[in-house]
């Protein structure tokens, strides 16, 4: 049975890391803190709030990561809640990647702030989803810096139909 278990987080693992052509946006920083961590280029909301990074552990979960900056700050010198959020879809998408083979979109989130995350600090997410339907995923995760709760979110993502055409990817270089 453990024989089974290891070869299916095996082969989970090798098709969440092998990238999909459907993903012409996918980036793989090859340098920094965030080396061989992974993100999407394609939203541009994402990309000029963040960056948001994401990456499959040896266990095979996925792990999503920001650092900290001055840009994500409120007046109160705390990450902003609207970033706070903004991650959290991120992470929706990331941590269902290999349930997603198309298109899709948030249609529901849910969510908790428990602790703040100051300038420097590393925000990381890990989840799980609870439900994969041939239309809806459901995910739910967790915000920590360090040990350090800070957000939970829960939601609901949608598959679409329509396909996006190579003209309309941005490239957020």
């Amino acid at each position: 049975m453990e024989a089974k278990l290891d070869e299916r987080i095996s082969r989970l693992r090798q098709t969440a890391d092998t990238p999909r052509p459907e993903r012409p946006d996918l980036l793989i920083a090859t340098e920094g803190e965030f080396a061989g961590w992974r993100t999407w280029s394609r939203d541009t909301f994402e990309s000029s709030n963040g960056p948001f990074w994401h990456r499959i552990d040896d266990d095979g979960k996925v792990r999503c990561a920001f650092r900290v900056e001055k840009k994500h700050l409120n007046g109160l010198r705390a990450v902003h809640g609207g970033c706070m959020m903004t991650f959290a879809d991120y992470c929706l998408f990331a941590i269902a990647s290999r349930e997603l083979q198309a298109p899709a979109v948030t249609v529901a989130f849910g969510c908790e702030f428990l602790d703040a995350a100051v300038e420097g600090e590393l925000v990381e997410a890990t989840g799980e989803v609870t439900r994969a339907g041939r239309s809806l995923i459901f995910v739910r995760g967790m915000l920590k810096s360090g040990d350090r709760p800070l957000f939970t979110f829960s939601g609901t993502i949608k598959r679409v139909k329509r396909k996006i055409p190579p003209s309309e990817v941005r490239d957020s270089h």
